[in-house]
């Protein structure tokens, strides 16, 4: 497995495996919600809106994206932010494809970034996730590599 820079030419790849990886992920946060939150979220469903969600974050021009490539195949994808005025890095996005989960990917896509945003010059990095049963995977490779999670409560009511 290498890490590469994303190149145009994996967008289809990088969308189909997300949407693979995270399909737990949102049947977690469907039955954590009230139906009719969820449905004001997703009125189209959701992998409408990840697929559109990953074409913006690799067209982003203030977005850094890479790819994890296995055999010729686009097995994962990091996207970072860089915000500049807190000297924070953001690891944005990440999903590596199901077939290839355990392996240590998502891991060293993480370790990847994280010296990226270090040689950028950034002092601390932040990723964000839910604290829902379908993303207990993405918390336990963030506390594997020393992330801290800050506890934080958000509430949704439909009207």
């Amino acid at each position: 497995m290498q890490i590469e820079p994303y190149a145009p030419n994996q967008l289809d790849a990088v969308i189909q495996l997300s949407l693979r990886a995270w399909e737990p992920v949102f049947d977690s946060i469907q039955n954590a919600l009230d139906a009719e939150v969820y449905q004001a979220f997703y009125p189209v469903g959701w992998g409408v809106s990840q697929q559109k969600a990953v074409e913006d974050v690799c067209a982003a021009e203030d977005t850094n994206v890479w790819v994890a490539v296995d055999a010729d195949s686009t097995v994962g994808f990091v996207a970072v932010k860089l915000h500049s005025e807190n000297n924070m890095g953001e690891i944005y996005m990440i999903a590596v494809d199901p077939d290839f989960q355990s392996q240590g990917i998502g891991t060293a896509l993480i370790e990847f970034a994280l010296a990226w945003m270090k040689d950028a010059g950034m002092a601390i990095d932040m990723v964000e996730t839910g604290g829902d049963p379908g993303h207990a995977p993405a918390r336990h490779t963030y506390e594997k590599v020393g992330f801290r999670q800050l506890p934080i409560a958000r509430y949704f009511k439909k009207l």
